[in-house]
């Protein structure tokens, strides 16, 4: 591993890149584009922002990557910084302060700053784009697991390609992107591909509930049960609304449920590409909790739901995971997969 300045490495940057979010999403691809030589400036909450001061910014994945960013190499700020010109933003904040991060952006950038939403769930660039009119914001779609494992270490623990929707703006990024090893695919319609992410995401409450690191989880066959009737909830509402999610995982989301169910032993033969995560991989719903914070449930099971009462239908247990996991605060406490079954009604 090797300390990394930007401007370092060959390839000329086509601007700086401004990461409104500095936490587990934002650290990792901005930093991925920084060792590669993008000026980036990092905004994000003084407690994040102390640490990439004292310790630089470490990045590592499962295929052996590892780079290292000097503290006086880093762009740190807690808000926008006046003046500010960006050719491109990331926006990496939670669904809750996507609103609130919009709004600072519109004031502090020019009109049709170009603002890539790599938020779960559905709904944020929607959110972004009311509360910021005058910016330029495309959904996007972040497919791996990263997360903190020190004092600004950063960990992905699981592989997959960045998503966003096709617009004139990003398409002389990616080389940059693929050259910063997080390749951008671009997509005329982002909205299966979401949802296709959207149906990987709902483990995040059970692993959450879980306790147990990501992999872990998976290999216990009660919780992989509960995971599949939430992907079964979420098909069946997504037919009737005519949206047919992309195929984001190693196999198609209408196979997932099946594959999760099988015993434990024929799941680790069958599924083996699935369970190509590392140890250190956790959901960011499962930090949340473990800080205390409030998850991000409802851009999750909570765009079930909503969908599901615009046809008049029902989400049962997606509504049950948005309830437990809102009142988890109040009993924090570990679910055993029996219990998390009762509570699903399996």
């Amino acid at each position: 591993m090797t300390d990394a300045l930007p401007g370092e490495e060959s390839g000329t940057p086509l601007g700086e890149v401004l990461v409104m979010g500095a936490g587990t999403i934002g650290c990792y691809i901005g930093g991925r584009l920084a060792a590669a030589g993008v000026p980036v400036t990092f905004v994000g909450r003084p407690r994040v922002l102390q640490k990439l001061a004292d310790h630089g910014l470490s990045l590592s994945d499962l295929d052996g990557a590892k780079h290292h960013i000097l503290p006086s190499a880093l762009r740190l700020c807690e808000q926008v910084p006046a003046g500010a010109r960006p050719a491109l933003v990331l926006l990496c904040v939670k669904s809750g302060a996507t609103a609130e991060a919009a709004g600072e952006l519109a004031f502090a950038l020019p009109a049709g700053t170009t603002v890539v939403s790599l938020q779960n769930g559905i709904s944020n660039s929607a959110a972004a784009s009311q509360a910021g009119p005058s910016l330029n914001v495309l959904p996007g779609m972040v497919p791996y697991n990263v997360a903190e494992i020190g004092e600004g270490a950063f960990h992905r623990g699981t592989p997959g390609r960045l998503a966003a929707k096709d617009d004139a703006a990003l398409r002389p990024w990616l080389p940059v992107f693929e050259r910063a090893g997080v390749p951008l695919d671009l997509h005329d319609d982002l909205l299966p591909v979401q949802w296709g992410k959207l149906l990987l995401n709902l483990n995040n409450p059970v692993n959450a509930l879980s306790g147990l690191p990501l992999r872990e989880e998976l290999m216990h066959r009660g919780y992989r049960q509960c995971f599949a009737a939430l992907i079964d909830e979420t098909l069946g509402v997504l037919g009737v609304s005519g949206i047919v999610p992309a195929q984001v995982a190693a196999v198609p989301a209408q196979r997932l449920s099946s594959l999760l169910r099988l015993p434990d032993w024929l799941f680790r033969i069958v599924a083996a590409r699935m369970l190509r995560i590392d140890a250190k991989a956790r959901s960011s719903m499962a930090d949340d909790l473990a800080l205390g914070r409030r998850t991000e449930i409802d851009a999750l099971s909570g765009e079930v739901v909503r969908l599901a009462q615009e046809h008049g239908l029902s989400a049962p247990r997606n509504a049950r995971m948005v309830a437990l996991l809102e009142a988890w605060p109040n009993q924090p406490e570990r679910w055993p997969a029996r219990r998390l079954q009762d509570a699903l009604g399996l």
